[in-house]
């Protein structure tokens, strides 16, 4: 195991960098945090680089020797990570994430909010979604907030990243047969529709404006939730994690 005492050794710089977007798209890689997170990663398809302790930190589990290890003062360990109250381990993640696939997907059209970001993918993986799409103008995926919300779900979801967002959830309609389902508030009534078989994409909107012309146009069901109070609209991870469970318990037996 390596030991780094210093805050300016270059690496310990290097991993501070990844708090910002820059610095993960320089490096092409993301930070987690705690043993939870870290023990999730390794056991993904996302590949360590690094992992980092605090002096004197005991894992809960066994660091394989196939990843470097580095082991840091509190002060320097601190410095690296994004929470006030680190846990003692960290890990240094390349962004590889698997190719997507499955027959339920999600698609994000501008989600802005790190919380709704995360909660969304958590809720996706614990509903049995299998990959998410994400539009060029979403939060970044690989931010602190993001990954913190996402409780270790990100580990276990293929994702897609097209520059051309509407363009592609054509082509899932056109050449591999899904329906694509845009959540608005001006569609017709959610809970009144007739069954969807799977393969589908259900696109959740941005918080404000909700889904975009061009991607509602290319829809093949528009959908919106009951109002029977006095709220306009709900929480976009709200509304994202209602659908996602119906649509998976329509299909079941």
């Amino acid at each position: 195991m390596d030991h780094i005492s210093s805050l300016k050794n270059p690496r310990v710089a290097a991993w501070r960098s990844l708090k910002e977007k820059k610095g993960r798209d320089t490096a092409q890689a993301f930070l987690v945090e705690g043993p939870r997170m870290v023990e999730e990663a390794l056991a993904s398809l996302f590949p360590v680089r690094t992992l980092i302790l605090r002096d004197g930190y005991l894992p809960p589990f066994e660091l394989p020797e196939t990843v470097q290890t580095v082991s840091l003062p509190e002060h320097v360990f601190r410095s690296v990570c994004d929470t006030k109250t680190p846990q003692g381990i960290a890990a240094v993640v390349g962004i590889q994430t698997p190719q997507l696939k499955g027959t339920r997907l999600l698609a994000l059209d501008g989600i802005q909010d790190p919380g709704n970001m995360g909660t969304i993918i958590r809720t996706a993986d614990a509903a049995g979604f299998e990959g998410i799409i994400l539009s060029p103008d979403c939060v970044d995926l690989f931010s602190p907030k993001v990954l913190r919300a996402t409780m270790g779900s990100i580990f276990r979801m293929s994702f897609s990243f097209p520059a051309f967002f509407s363009d592609s959830l054509k082509t899932f309609r056109d050449t591999h047969g899904y329906a694509v389902i845009s959540s608005q508030l001006d569609g017709d009534p959610f809970f009144e529709r007739k069954p969807i078989a799977s393969p589908f994409i259900l696109v959740v909107g941005n918080e404000g404006n909700g889904i975009s012309d061009e991607v509602k146009a290319g829809a093949t069901h528009r959908f919106r939730l009951p109002m029977r109070g006095g709220a306009e609209s709900l929480n976009a991870a709200v509304a994202a994690g209602i659908m996602m469970y119906d649509l998976i318990r329509s299909e079941l037996p």
